[in-house]
């Protein structure tokens, strides 16, 4: 359990639930009550809207939607460049614009993270792709995701979550 552990002075603590978690989200959102989310989608349509009602929950337990990272997404072809959408286009855009609505404030698209076996294998492996292949499109997409969290001007980076034990 979360709240079993000293985690000293976080800057930052990603908890990666996985899709259809509504239980598990609305329990998190309960014993960290300012935490914010980033909802993660796919290109599908059918994925798009799962992501949705994970910020649906958020919203109605009064966390912020900070923004919405596509995963998956097209990826230039090896041999001629051009670009395959393996699963669709359009889920994270979708997303972003239909939590934005929900909630009357934008709820940006943060980017999207190319389909890449390297990322999969560097998973699997424990060797981060922004470690192993940080020149690699994946790795970029994650890098500027991640400045872009760190970097906004309404963060919670440096305010105590005040985790309830």
């Amino acid at each position: 359990c979360i709240r079993d552990r000293y985690w000293g002075d976080l800057d930052l603590l990603l908890i990666d639930l996985p899709p259809g978690t509504g239980d598990l989200a609305i329990s998190l959102g309960q014993l960290i009550p300012n935490s914010e989310i980033v909802v993660v989608t796919t290109p599908q349509v059918a994925a798009a809207e799962v992501a949705e009602r994970a910020g649906r929950i958020a919203h109605q337990i009064h966390q912020q939607v900070i923004g919405v990272i596509e995963n998956m997404s097209a990826f230039p072809c090896p041999t001629c460049s051009e670009s395959i959408s393996l699963f669709g286009d359009g889920g994270g855009e979708e997303t972003s614009r239909r939590l934005s609505q929900l909630v009357g404030s934008d709820v940006p698209l943060l980017g999207k993270i190319p389909f890449s076996p390297l990322l999969r294998t560097g998973g699997d492996d424990g060797s981060p792709i922004v470690d192993g292949q940080p020149d690699s499109e994946a790795a970029k997409a994650i890098t500027e995701i991640a400045e872009k969290l760190v970097k906004r001007s309404k963060s919670l980076l440096g305010v105590r979550l005040g985790v309830s034990t």
